[in-house]
């Protein structure tokens, strides 16, 4: 064998051992969306403006993970030590009613009224749980 078909089959080898150990190093991508979902519950059931936006925030970083776009490290993360982030651990499938949802989060973090903030925070809710709003 040429050194260029020992270095391609090393190659190859060493991706078949990376794909067999991805899996098995993956978060539990269903336990985030549930844990992201309780806090949207919580965001929508909280009487301060402040509870409201910290446990929309608690929904992206469990979302989004560690090393996501728009995670706040000044915030809790109530999904550490289950995985990388809901979207980071999903199967492809999922990814676009989680994107849904994450930028449901963000709408109601950035919406100046409580009242509309929550509704937005019951909405994220029933799309994690993967329920049309008001089901």
């Amino acid at each position: 064998m040429t050194r260029i078909g020992i270095l391609s089959a090393a190659i190859v080898a060493a991706g078949l051992v990376v794909s067999r150990v991805a899996p098995a190093t993956a978060g539990d991508a269903k336990q985030q969306i549930a844990t992201a979902a309780a806090h949207a519950g919580m965001a929508a059931a909280s009487p301060e403006d402040k509870m409201v936006r910290g446990h929309l925030q608690h929904v992206v970083n469990c979302l989004v993970g560690p090393a996501g776009e728009g995670y706040d490290s000044a915030q809790a993360n109530p999904c550490k030590d289950q995985g990388f982030g809901a979207l980071q651990d999903s199967p492809m499938d999922k990814l676009p009613a989680l994107q849904a949802a994450l930028k449901m989060a963000r709408d109601g973090m950035a919406e100046p009224d409580s009242a509309k903030a929550r509704e937005k925070a019951v909405a994220t809710q029933s799309a994690l749980r993967g329920r049309p709003e008001g089901s």
